[in-house]
């Protein structure tokens, strides 16, 4: 089954030169993605006006999440390899599994921003940062960041703030940059993938306590 953005009502088609700019483009940075970073990626849909592209009227997450009948392109995948999976799906949003190389801490993105400063200044270990359109700030983390976050915030004594600060983990997707997210706007880079944070992001524990205070303090 084929996927194009101009498919959805609404939608006007590009010119021919236009989409093949877009798709090389979307390929080198799928290829980045697999290649340089050692990340798993899989195309995702797609939205215009709350229409999901994956067809489904009664969708739950329009736009922000993967392509069913897409299959995965695996971490290590050459730009030739994906130029060929991506043909198959052009204008499909770029979409990162997570709990494989990497979980996510999420919090509203006025906190992550505080975070970020603070983190940096006292020299601790930092992944790449994304920021969403929704305006949530996803630090990259190592996997089982997710399921052993209740664990750590008990540890801490923030069990029972009532923080905005949540796990990512296995079985959930985040959109990756630069691609639209639900319609919304494109995800973007607060901190950007470099060869040893993409590979190696660090531990929850060494951000935890940073990020549950800001998420304390600057509340969305």
């Amino acid at each position: 089954m084929g996927f194009t953005i101009g498919g959805i009502r609404g939608t006007d088609r590009p010119r021919a030169g236009a989409r093949r700019r877009g798709r090389t483009s979307d390929c080198t940075v799928v290829a980045e993605y697999t290649g340089l970073w050692g990340w798993d990626a899989v195309p995702g849909a797609r939205a215009l006006d709350g229409v999901c592209s994956c067809g489904d009227a009664g969708c739950a997450a329009p736009g922000a999440h993967p392509l069913d009948f897409a299959r995965e392109v695996p971490a290590g995948a050459t730009l030739d390899e994906v130029a060929k999976a991506w043909a198959e799906f052009p204008g499909a949003a770029v979409l990162l599994p997570v709990g494989r190389a990497f979980d996510i801490l999420e919090v509203a993105e006025s906190a992550g921003r505080h975070a970020l400063v603070r983190l940096e200044r006292m020299g601790l270990p930092l992944g790449p940062v994304a920021v969403t359109p929704e305006g949530r700030a996803q630090f990259f983390v190592a996997p089982g960041a997710a399921a052993g976050l209740p664990r750590l915030l008990y540890r801490m004594g923030w069990d029972d703030a009532g923080l905005d600060l949540r796990g990512l983990g296995a079985g959930e997707h985040i959109t990756a940059p630069p691609s639209d997210r639900g319609g919304l706007g494109p995800v973007r880079w607060l901190r950007s993938p470099a060869l040893d944070s993409a590979t190696g992001p660090p531990q929850a524990r060494i951000l935890i306590g940073t990020l549950a205070y800001v998420a304390h303090r600057f509340p969305a």
